[in-house]
């Protein structure tokens, strides 16, 4: 009786066991954001290229000072490869740089992220494309002092 208890726990818990975080993935997701990061305050588009899935949204509410109205902008991956290529955030001090970074979920192909650099944070969405982690969505704002 024990074994067929014990044999009918193990065949329950395979498919979590199959879906469980790994040591690699939680090397490569801190390396994807320590691409997207670095990328940015080193104005290395390279870097940056290598974290973002082509179709990425990164979006953040802003609200018109004028109107009190909010709205949601967002960037495509092209447009963070650009600000990332005209400078991104190399005029930040090196020493002034902050960098937090937490993994807040993975589960199977699908990563939760949050990032905190100079003046902003990010709560980054990231999948497995292909074998590489990429960072697919991005809800960010600036931080409040």
């Amino acid at each position: 009786m024990k074994k067929i208890i014990l044999l009918f726990v193990i065949v329950l818990l395979i498919p979590y066991l199959s879906n469980a975080q790994t040591v690699e993935d939680s090397l490569a997701i801190k390396q994807t954001a320590m691409n997207y990061i670095e990328g940015y305050y080193e104005g290395n588009v390279e870097r940056m290229e290598k974290a973002l899935h082509p179709e990425l949204a990164k979006r953040i509410i802003r609200t018109d000072p004028q109107s009190g109205r909010q709205r949601l902008d967002q960037m495509s991956a092209l447009t963070l490869l650009n600000i990332t290529k005209s400078g991104g955030g190399k005029m930040i001090p090196v020493d002034q740089r902050i960098f937090e970074f937490k993994i807040l979920d993975i589960t199977g192909n699908n990563a939760s992220v949050r990032t905190v650099a100079k003046g902003f944070f990010d709560y980054i969405h990231m999948a497995k494309w292909n074998g590489e982690w990429k960072i697919v969505n991005v809800l960010w704002d600036f931080v409040k002092n």
